[in-house]
């Protein structure tokens, strides 16, 4: 071999070392990053874990993502964690929420794939049924204006009065043809359970319901899905400018799945309800 031909493939050679420690220094670390996504969550069960660590497989499995979970405590932190960078899609809240977020904070956060819907309950210690509900019947809801807004709208679908043409986000005024007199004592949400004993019903979210030890299937009248219930699916969330990112697809495809269907109702029942191709009218 000639000296020539030597240095030429000494070249070679040490091209191919310079490329290939600058792909495993810092282009596969770079790919690797790109395909970590952490997604923020609220604190919960060891069944909403069990949930995750599912979809997190399916992430893995199928599209290479590793995901990351960031739990939170306080609701007010999502999105705020979200708009701020220290995570990059968020799953907690419904759509009304995340409507009523933006337009308070002025932020850019947007839904990129629906998940799930945990109905809201009326329930009562004194009637087997909502056409026993007399006439002057006090019965109580939480006072945030969402979950108040909601527990009317389920009110109204119960048939026990109406709401005026156009109402998005109701409130008592909102009320009309209360021909049964119905009263509505406003209380704060984890307070609602608590007053059964104190009135005539509680229109009560699930997870005060199972903490204060009710089961979801002694409500008398369950929030159907129509049109009136669509807000109330929850979602993941993105920043607007990510929306369209094919990682958090991704992300979204790992959910929705027959698995997590399966793991819905073994968890849950019919407490929760996968929403993604449900329809809303």
């Amino acid at each position: 071999m000639s000296k020539k031909t030597r240095n030429w493939l000494i070249g070679i050679i040490i091209l191919l070392v310079v490329v290939i420690g600058g792909y495993f220094s810092f282009v596969r670390p770079q790919q690797q990053a790109a395909k970590t996504v952490t997604i923020g969550i609220m604190s919960g069960t060891k069944q909403d874990d069990q949930l995750w660590d599912s979809v997190a497989k399916t992430a893995k499995d199928k599209y290479g993502i590793t995901l990351k979970f960031k739990k939170f405590t306080d609701y007010n932190q999502p999105n705020k964690a979200l708009t701020n960078g220290d995570i990059d899609l968020n799953a907690f809240q419904h759509k009304l929420f995340l409507k009523q977020w933006n337009k308070a904070h002025k932020t850019n956060i947007v839904a990129i794939g629906d998940t799930w819907i945990t109905p809201i309950r009326l329930y009562s210690d004194k009637y087997k049924s909502v056409s026993d509900i007399p006439d002057g019947a006090t019965i109580a809801v939480p006072n945030d204006a969402t979950n108040e807004s909601r527990a009317l709208f389920a009110l109204k679908n119960a048939g026990l009065f109406s709401l005026k043409k156009g109402t998005t986000l109701a409130t008592v005024s909102d009320i009309t043809n209360n021909t049964k007199n119905i009263k509505i004592k406003e209380l704060s949400a984890e307070q609602v359970a608590r007053s059964l004993s104190d009135v005539d019903a509680a229109v009560v979210n699930t997870n005060y319901a199972n903490a204060a030890g009710l089961n979801y299937k002694d409500a008398i009248f369950v929030e159907p899905t129509n049109a009136d219930s669509a807000q109330w699916v929850n979602v993941i969330a993105a920043n607007k400018k990510d929306k369209n990112k094919q990682v958090y697809k991704d992300v979204v495809k790992s959910l929705q799945t027959a698995e997590t269907k399966r793991l819905i109702k073994k968890f849950y029942g019919t407490a929760e309800l996968p929403a993604w191709d449900m329809s809303f009218k």
